[in-house]
């Protein structure tokens, strides 16, 4: 019996197709990139957000579409101010951000002096990737300091490539690769925020896991540290201030989160047809669009995704408990809205013996009892 099944680039390019149709027509995609990434890696349950991305969907403009606009993302003065430091810190070749990679990073290899700063222009997404590729080889190959300014990698998430631009990479001369992440919040007496570390060392490990990628394609494969450059300004001022980060942990948790996300051709397979999220569609069009693709709020929404404030009130609506957090959720079992919960609180559903059920049984009995006790007070 023949095989029915349509070769890989056939599906690719009805993927393609597919995709371009949700997002619109002549609508350009918007680019995934490690931010994203490590947002959507964090809920890998949220096909919303896995169908959004994929299709290259402008959420923060579908947000302002919906009467729900985020306030989710940099200021353009913050943009500014980090470009300027990221200027600074590259300049004259890189040698102040190579001087920081070798006493943080590499302290017994050579001094970083002369290093080479490959060009890494090319045309598109794909011929940046390709010639970062090149150039990560001819760098391991003849040893000594490389710094390369802005290179391009790819990344395969759930079936559709995402092109990733970290600030820079380090090839060291014993051959070995790394990341560096530049910020421009402060580095107080060494030390920084520990919320805008760790996310800075989410997104260093998306980074790490597309260059292992690279890595696997060359012969010798080339090692890859797992303890990346964090660049600050230092205290408040334009200073540079450097920080290895250990990004073992992140890098292990998005590599599964990422391998979890349900593939972005079931998702589209399963939308009704005339499904479109095109900033030219009505309001009402437009919510029948992202209420058809199933999304998983949790609070955590609110500082990664463009449509939390959308998905909450939907939430909220819906009576969900994940509103309320994972790991409230994760206790209530299979009590997944607010008036079960109370149900089962009030004895009216649930078995006794489901552990869930019964705690909040006696958190019920005794709010009543401590209730009884203050109205019986004089």
């Amino acid at each position: 019996m023949p095989n029915r099944t349509p070769p890989p680039a056939t599906r690719a390019k009805g993927l393609g197709r597919r995709l371009a149709e949700l997002r619109g027509p002549d609508v350009p995609a918007r680019a995934l990139d490690a931010r994203a990434l490590a947002a959507l890696a964090a809920n890998p349950g949220c096909a919303r957000r896995a169908i959004l991305d994929g299709a290259g969907v402008d959420k923060a403009r579908l947000a302002s579409a919906l009467g729900a606009p985020s306030g989710f993302g940099q200021s353009q003065f913050a943009l500014t101010r980090g470009n300027a430091f990221e200027a600074r810190v590259k300049a004259d070749g890189g040698a102040e951000l190579l001087r920081l990679a070798h006493t943080r990073l590499d302290p017994g290899a050579e001094p970083p002096a002369g290093a080479a700063v490959p060009d890494l222009t090319a045309h598109g997404p794909e011929g940046r990737t390709a010639r970062t590729a090149l150039a990560l080889r001819e760098a391991t190959r003849a040893g000594g300091w490389t710094l390369l300014d802005h290179p391009m990698l790819a990344l395969d998430v759930a079936g559709s490539f995402a092109f990733l631009e970290p600030d820079a990479v380090v090839v060291h001369p014993d051959g070995s690769w790394s990341v560096v992440e530049i910020k421009s919040f402060p580095m107080l007496d060494g030390s920084a925020d520990p919320a805008k570390v760790g996310a800075a060392a989410r997104q260093a490990a998306v980074y790490v896991l597309a260059l292992e990628k690279v890595a696997a394609r060359l012969d010798p494969v080339p090692r890859v540290r797992h303890r990346v450059l964090l660049v600050c300004p230092k205290d408040f001022s334009n200073l540079a201030a450097g920080r290895a980060v250990d990004v073992r942990k992140q890098r292990a948790v998005t590599a599964r989160q990422l391998a979890r996300l349900t593939r972005i051709e079931e998702i589209a397979e399963a939308l009704p047809e005339g499904v479109c999220f095109a900033p030219d569609r009505s309001a009402e069009q437009l919510t029948a669009a992202v209420a058809a693709v199933p999304a998983t709020y949790a609070p955590e929404c609110l500082s990664a995704c463009e449509l939390a404030f959308h998905c909450r009130e939907r939430s909220r609506e819906a009576g969900a408990v994940t509103r309320l957090g994972r790991s409230l959720r994760a206790e209530l079992g299979g009590l997944s809205t607010v008036e079960d919960v109370l149900a089962a609180a009030r004895g009216e559903t649930g078995e006794p013996d489901d552990p869930a059920v019964a705690a909040l049984r006696r958190a019920a009995a005794l709010r009543a009892e401590a209730l009884a006790e203050v109205s019986a007070c004089p």
